[in-house]
């Protein structure tokens, strides 16, 4: 890889949008790498924790998704999103380790499942304004209790609920996404938030929107060990 030194004149690479940066790190240029990797460590990280349950391993999924998409980088022709083509190289690699580790539960037995389960679709708030400490530690608390809750979700309704209510996609985005028509993914997004319902009814504090971090010096990491794999392929 040939790193292109930054000049004084060079505007700042966190004001380049998308298609500007991704010349740049089609002929190598390290710092638009890390721009790119550093925007889009977010939702490639919930999109893949979605699927594999595991931080460790989402994390690697995280990390051969960005090799696999630099690696093709000139094969990318702007005919959709960046953050649209990367959230598909990650979903396939994530799917594709899920494949490989165990067999899906039944859709069948799963809607028996949630077809019983009644009551209202939870909502979720999303303030996250703090207050003191105490409060900060409630909403970790929760935090973490959702996790577990979104982790007990079958692997279907689990993508489907991450892309949608946690990542904030449209329901015809998130259909794209995983393949599946949007009908299919408003039902099973509608089962994923009954099924949820009666484990996180009173306990969500405010924290939803912070499910699965991945910023600060984790995020900044992740781009590290991008361009440190992708000089170790050049």
């Amino acid at each position: 890889m040939t790193a292109i030194p930054n000049t004084r004149h060079r505007p700042l690479l966190s004001r380049l949008t998308d298609a500007d940066l991704v010349p740049l790190a089609k002929i190598g240029d390290e710092p638009a790498i890390r721009a790119i990797v550093q925007r889009h460590n977010q939702r490639l990280f919930r999109t893949a924790r979605a699927i594999i349950r595991n931080d460790a391993e989402a994390e690697d999924v995280v990390q051969a998704s960005y090799i696999k998409a630099f690696a093709n980088l000139l094969a990318f022709r702007g005919e959709s999103e960046l953050s649209t083509w990367l959230t598909r190289i990650t979903l396939n690699e994530a799917l594709g380790r899920l494949r490989a580790q165990k067999n899906t539960t039944g859709l069948e037995e799963i809607d028996m499942h949630a077809t019983s389960a009644g009551g209202q679709v939870v909502q979720f708030p999303s303030s996250l304004s703090a207050t003191d400490p105490e409060t900060e530690l409630s909403r970790s608390q929760a935090r973490h209790f959702l996790e577990h809750a979104v982790d007990e979700l079958p692997d279907d309704f689990r993508a489907i609920f991450v892309l949608r209510d946690v990542e904030g996609m449209s329901t015809d985005e998130a259909a794209s996404y995983l393949g599946i028509r949007p009908e299919t993914a408003k039902t099973r997004l509608h089962r994923a938030r009954k099924m949820m319902r009666q484990s996180i009814e009173k306990r969500l504090s405010g924290a939803f929107s912070a499910l699965f971090p991945f910023d600060g010096a984790r995020c900044a990491f992740m781009a590290d060990r991008v361009v440190t794999a992708l000089r170790q392929t050049s």
